[in-house]
């Protein structure tokens, strides 16, 4: 495992929280390794009910660290395989899937909300997906998905154009549940889990 990303279970929640607050949790491999293993560990007959996704105050995640992204790019590995584990791990969790996001939410760290069964944001957050910017394309099943939830318009916005959304315009257009204080989202709480 790693520091960057902290597992935590209180009775039967699992908090995973993204831990790497310097580079705004831009994710490496190695995170995306810890937190599929903390999702797929929470299946089973494991006694987790429900797993919480949560970064440091400031940041639920900067997405990919483009440093690590370019050398799996370089490497040939495209994705590689740590990141697909995660994406697998998301979308077939056996436990309700909650985030609380709290400031940026890039790439990633928009896409992950439309595998969670709830999602909360702080007033400050803010959710982007620069992938056209960056000659990419969505990932995690985004291209699917957001239009169902989001309709046709709202998405092609969000991951085509780039338009970024405050949480309050994320919750009006069905991505997230609910928007809540910032220092509420920051440590879990107002989540009745």
């Amino acid at each position: 495992m790693t520091d960057q990303v902290i597992v935590k279970d209180e009775g039967a929640v699992r908090t995973i929280r993204m831990n790497r607050p310097e580079k705004k949790n831009a994710l490496t491999s190695v995170m995306y390794d810890a937190m599929a293993e903390a999702i797929e560990t929470a299946g089973g007959g494991s006694s987790v009910g429900s797993i919480l996704i949560m970064g440091v105050p400031g940041a639920f995640s900067a997405g990919n660290d483009l440093q690590d992204f370019m050398k799996a790019a370089m490497g040939g590995e495209g994705l590689g395989n740590a990141v697909l584990r995660f994406l697998y791990s998301l979308a077939r969790c056996e436990r309700p899937l909650v985030a609380a996001v709290q400031g940026v939410a890039v790439g990633i760290g928009t896409t992950m909300m439309l595998h969670c069964d709830y999602a909360v944001a702080a007033s400050d957050a803010r959710f982007s997906t620069p992938f056209v910017a960056l000659g990419l394309v969505p990932e995690a099943g985004s291209s699917l998905i957001a239009p169902r939830v989001m309709g046709h318009r709202r998405a092609f916005e969000l991951l085509v154009m780039g338009k970024p959304l405050s949480g309050e315009e994320a919750k009006a257009c069905g991505l997230i549940n609910q928007v809540a204080p910032a220092d509420q989202v920051k440590f879990g709480q107002q989540l009745d889990l």
